[in-house]
């Protein structure tokens, strides 16, 4: 009996992974349809007038440069913001904050915001930055909302990195006489940064593809000017590829394929100079 039930135990082990199997091949495989669907349309796209041109009505001078600059400008004003706020936030939590029903609420609601839709963030963002604050429709605005965004998920992903730190290291810290600041800033930080920078990658990744909060904070479809600051309008390459593919010539669909590319490159780019920094820092400590 209990050797059937066993038995019986395997086969529907074996089956479910099958079944996952399976599914993550068709998974896979959809993917890699994609992938080569937008390639093939938008690679014979990707001309010198297409990553220094303008928005246009006419698919062959429409351009990517503003919305390139544009997300650029973003995504790097989206880390300045969240990632020093989310990272105090998280050694506050972690290493400060005393174990309190309190404060295990504001973790629960935190973990909540990460999965929050962005659509919410976008109307707190043009309601916050926008109306009240009066600072337009512009590169500033977009940055803070973005910064709301991905800030929940830098905190849990910071939290995670700075508590998977051994006790016993900071507890040889304070055995030789450093102070808590001190144990936090030279062990505690340099052993949870490559986690750090896991969330870092995660929450770029984000923010370049977001397209709601943007469009609710006033981004342009098309402009023909470059920002010249942080408070000028702004357009972004998810915006522009979301314009693109509404538009009714079948060639802008193409064109829309062409942005996809680059904003992959785009994404690939800062997710590759993050790794390389997470693997340097991980060969460092160990």
């Amino acid at each position: 009996m209990e050797r059937d039930f066993l038995r019986y135990r395997k086969l529907k082990n074996s089956l479910f992974h099958v079944f996952i199997f399976i599914i993550t091949c068709i998974a896979v495989l959809v993917l890699v349809w994609l992938f080569y669907d937008i390639l093939k349309r938008g690679i014979p796209w990707l001309t010198k007038q297409f990553f220094t041109g303008y928005p246009s009505r006419f698919p062959r001078k429409a351009g990517v440069l503003p919305g390139l600059v544009g997300s650029v400008y973003i995504i790097i004003l989206t880390i300045i913001f969240s990632v020093p706020t989310g990272l105090g936030c998280a050694i506050y939590l972690e290493e400060y904050a005393k174990n309190s029903p309190l404060t295990k609420f504001i973790k629960i609601n935190i973990s909540n915001l990460a999965g929050t839709p962005s659509i919410v963030y976008g109307l707190l963002g043009f309601a916050v930055f926008v109306t009240i604050l009066k600072f337009g429709r512009s590169i500033f605005s977009a940055a803070l909302t973005m910064s709301l965004v991905v800030l929940p998920i830098v905190i849990v992903a910071s939290q995670e990195a700075i508590r998977s730190v051994p006790q016993f290291l900071r507890h040889g810290s304070y055995a030789l006489g450093a102070t808590k600041w001190q144990t936090i800033r030279k062990i505690v930080l340099p052993a949870a940064f490559p986690g750090i920078l896991t969330g870092v990658i995660l929450s770029v990744s984000r923010a370049l593809g977001e397209t709601a909060p943007l469009v609710m904070v006033g981004a342009f479809a098309s402009t023909w000017a470059l920002p010249k600051s942080v408070m000028d309008s702004f357009t972004a390459l998810p915006i522009l590829i979301y314009d693109w593919t509404g538009r009714p010539q079948a060639d802008f669909k193409d064109v829309a394929a062409a942005g996809i590319i680059v904003l992959m490159g785009l994404l690939l780019t800062t997710n590759a100079v993050a790794i390389i920094l997470r693997n340097k820092f991980q060969k460092n400590i160990e």
